[in-house]
């Protein structure tokens, strides 16, 4: 029997600028990450979200990014060790505080954007973030690129991860994902997208864009809330994957 969870990056909306589909999607995924504030995401929205999210009985996570508004938190910026354990555990504190407040209670943490890809190769970045989310709560689950630098240091330190994989984006053959930058950065096609996941799922392969299949693990699935067809590809992979008998839930929320 196969279980997979599916999460999304919400709360990225902030002041007057609405971005995604946020009300929809929680219809669709288990697990939230909800943005802190520093890529995206204001107090207000914050609040919004994860009243959002506990009524559609979703898992809450905090969703921590570089202090890069402007660029939506997709820059690299060279930060040091220090600094990214410092801005992981004060912006899980910030989304801990709202979710405390309305009784809920925090599954996970999931670096955003340049953070998440830096130390998917950085070990000693990897190392800062996961020892960041390990001393604030220990029994939280860290998610990051399956077969990632994050997700080694995170289990040499004993702490629980989810290996995660994208269902709209494409892998290069050491198993990162091809940068934004690219062309062919994305995957469009919706029915090319939920054959992908399937495979991730079930054989453990992908399809890197050297045209060679690579391994990967799939605990749980992503879906960019913020891309122009979030909604339309949730909506999507839940319904095939149901059909192909894959039970779609969340870690601490059956």
């Amino acid at each position: 029997m196969y279980k997979v969870d599916l999460n999304s990056d919400l709360g990225e909306s902030f002041g007057a600028y609405k971005i995604g589909s946020d009300e929809e999607i929680l219809q669709y995924v288990t697990s939230a990450n909800i943005a802190c504030g520093f890529h995206a995401g204001d107090p207000n929205v914050m609040h919004k979200t994860v009243k959002m999210a506990l009524l559609n009985n979703i898992a809450l996570g905090a969703h921590p990014g570089l202090q890069d508004l402007i660029g939506f938190g997709r820059r690299n910026i060279k930060i040091s060790p220090e600094e990214a354990y410092n801005m992981v555990v004060y912006q899980i504190g910030a989304l801990y505080g709202f979710i405390k407040a309305e009784g809920g209670k925090m599954q996970h943490v999931k670096p955003h954007g340049a953070l998440y890809n830096m130390a998917a190769k950085d070990s000693e970045l990897a190392r800062a973030i996961a020892e960041a989310v390990y001393k604030v709560e220990p029994e939280l689950i860290l998610f990051g690129l399956a077969g990632s630098e994050l997700i080694i240091q995170s289990e040499k330190i004993g702490m629980k991860t989810a290996s995660e994989v994208f269902a709209d984006r494409t892998y290069q053959i050491d198993g990162s994902l091809t940068p934004r930058s690219h062309s062919d950065a994305m995957v469009t096609d919706r029915d090319q997208a939920v054959v992908r996941v399937e495979r991730m799922i079930k054989e453990g392969l992908v399809m890197c864009q050297q045209g060679t299949d690579i391994k990967i693990k799939a605990d749980t699935i992503c879906v960019h809330g913020d891309g122009e067809q979030a909604l339309a590809f949730t909506r999507k992979i839940k319904e095939h994957l149901k059909k192909s008998n894959i039970i779609i839930g969340n870690f601490i929320l059956e």
